[in-house]
């Protein structure tokens, strides 16, 4: 008996709790939008080249994606490995002008490839030339014209002053003759004389 009950007593264990029943169910989880990846295009000439561009890339400031023909140019006659050796051997103020140089070189040299830039350098230095020819005659023809003009003026003020010493005896004696030939054909009264008075003159005083 005491056997039976001692088993009995040893085999009864407490009951295991499960966790479904007494866990209480997980909240649910936050539902968080993934922000979009920032794709940065790659430079003109890292796209042409099939490189990845990289955040400090030399080429990146002066070749934008936008104008992939202005790498293609300078990429065609210069070659990307001296591009970027020039751009790192200058001061950052004077890339962008460096670059305008390679780009108008190249084209250029791909229009005319026997004297290049040098051929256009030539051809404008003609055209100056030949501008300064056709000023200098200008201004040559301006200092002739402007001679003359000189030349008729001083003709013009010599012969105004020799003209008034002239003119005034012919045109005084002309006025004396003209008045002599008035008092004999019109009225000779006029022209009083103390001779022809004779007797009709007498003094308004004694």
């Amino acid at each position: 008996m005491e056997c039976s009950d001692t088993n009995t007593t040893t085999s009864s264990t407490p009951l295991s709790h499960s966790p479904s029943s007494s866990s209480s169910p997980p909240p649910p989880a936050a539902t968080t939008t993934p922000t979009p990846p920032v794709v940065l295009s790659p430079c003109a000439a890292c796209k042409i080249l099939r490189r990845r561009c990289a955040e400090k890339c030399v080429l990146a400031p002066y070749f934008p994606p936008t104008e992939p023909a202005k790498f293609t140019i300078a990429h065609r006659v210069f070659g990307a490995s001296n591009i970027i050796k020039f751009l790192q051997e200058l001061p950052e103020s004077q890339r962008a002008d460096a670059v305008s140089s390679m780009v108008y070189e190249a084209s250029a040299r791909i229009r005319d490839p026997v004297y290049g830039c040098a051929g256009a350098i030539c051809q404008l230095q003609k055209q100056v030339n030949e501008l300064q020819a056709q000023l200098a005659k200008a201004q040559a023809e301006l200092v002739t014209m402007q001679c003359q003009q000189a030349n008729l003026v001083a003709l013009l003020c010599v012969e105004v002053s020799q003209s008034p010493q002239a003119s005034p005896p012919q045109s005084l004696d002309n006025f004396i003759t003209g008045l002599h030939s008035y008092g004999q054909n019109n009225n000779p009264a006029c022209f009083i004389d103390d001779n022809n008075l004779g007797p009709l003159w007498e003094p308004l005083w004694t």
